[in-house]
């Protein structure tokens, strides 16, 4: 009987396996260093351009907290990117400083255009020159005024007196006479009589005038009904363009009155920026 004899067997290769982690290591965390560098570098941008000052101090401030706070991290061992951390706090410093600045440029830019403004709007005042020849009248009669009084607020020119503002732009109103409008004209009603006056606006100043601001009204009698402008031919156009320095114009206006009224009130408005002179008109 013959004995069953097992053949011998190729020792098995070993199974490779993965090293022991090392206990007690952790990953950088290196997010703030990089969060301060990015920051820092758009609010140092930012604070180039002054008006967006607001922004660069945002930034920097969150940029500089970062960055310190990153760089405790990187003493601790916890984060590795030393350089990244310093350089975005020192950027959100910078941002900062320039942040004050652009404010302090933005403000006063502001203020300078705010008192610029405030001339512009400022109302022009005038001064009551009396016609040629003339040496005042009610309480100026004979005592020549010369042209340099303040008109009284509740008294009107007379007619061939002007009013001279602040800015040496005189304007001056003439009388009223009778006027005839042709047969194509807007603004007359029949029955009623209509009167022409000039008004010549002279530019004694050093800067020009835009005239197409100017504005003429006008109130008819006692109770100072509205006197309607009359538009035709020879009337009506009104001003317009620019008045050089040592120049003048003269416009010619007609307006429609009650046929009873004995007075032409005319008021006129240089611009935005002029206080409206009045003159009384005896018709």
């Amino acid at each position: 009987m013959s004995q069953f004899t097992q053949p011998p067997q190729s020792p098995q290769p070993q199974q490779p396996y993965a090293p022991a982690q090392t206990p007690g290591l952790r990953p950088a965390r290196n997010g703030l260093g990089i969060s301060a560098l990015i920051l820092g570098i758009i609010g140092a941008v930012s604070g180039l351009i002054p008006f967006l000052f607001w922004l660069a101090g945002i930034l920097g401030v969150i940029a500089l907290i970062l960055g310190l706070v990153g760089r405790g991290r990187v003493k601790r061992g916890e984060a590795t990117n030393k350089g990244a951390t310093t350089f975005g706090a020192v950027l959100g410093l910078i941002a900062l400083i320039l942040s004050v600045v652009g404010a302090v440029i933005t403000f006063k830019a502001v203020g300078d255009a705010v008192d610029e403004l405030d001339r512009a709007v400022s109302d022009t005042t005038a001064s009551a020159a009396p016609k040629a020849g003339d040496t005042g009248s009610g309480k100026n009669k004979g005592k020549g005024s010369g042209g340099n009084e303040k008109p009284d607020a509740g008294k009107a020119l007379e007619a061939g007196d002007s009013a001279v503002y602040d800015d040496d732009l005189t304007v001056t109103v003439g009388d009223a006479t009778s006027y005839t409008p042709d047969s194509f004209a807007a603004g007359h009603t029949k029955g009623n009589k209509a009167y022409r006056i000039a008004v010549v606006i002279e530019n004694a100043g050093k800067e020009k005038f835009d005239s197409a601001l100017v504005n003429v009204e006008a109130r008819a009698g006692k109770d100072g009904v509205n006197a309607e402008q009359i538009f035709d031919g020879k009337v009506g156009e009104g001003f317009s363009g620019t008045v050089l320095p040592g120049k003048k114009v003269t416009v010619q206006f007609a307006f429609d009155a009650p046929a009873d009224a004995k007075n032409l009130t005319v008021e006129v408005n240089p611009g935005f920026t002029y206080d409206a002179t009045q003159w009384d008109l005896k018709l």
